[in-house]
């Protein structure tokens, strides 16, 4: 019989423990995605940024030429 009170009160601390671990575990994401939730990522940026690539404008490329620069370049 003492036995079998050792284990429910096992059972119980562990799943205590998980169910603080669990909440604790949520709260912390919650924070985090409130704090980056206002975090801006496409404004523009400020100082002296300068724009990096340039779009190809080219009247006469082909599509064969498109996939291709596609497949070297990623974009």
């Amino acid at each position: 019989m003492m036995s079998f009170i050792k284990v429910i009160l096992q059972t119980i601390k562990v799943f205590i423990i998980f169910t603080g671990c669990t909440v604790l575990f949520y709260y912390g994401i919650m924070w985090i995605t409130e704090e980056y939730q206002n975090n801006h990522r496409y404004d523009e940026p400020e100082g002296a940024a300068l724009k990096v690539s340039n779009p190809v404008r080219e009247e006469n490329s082909t599509w064969f030429d498109r996939l291709k620069l596609f497949y070297l370049n990623g974009e």
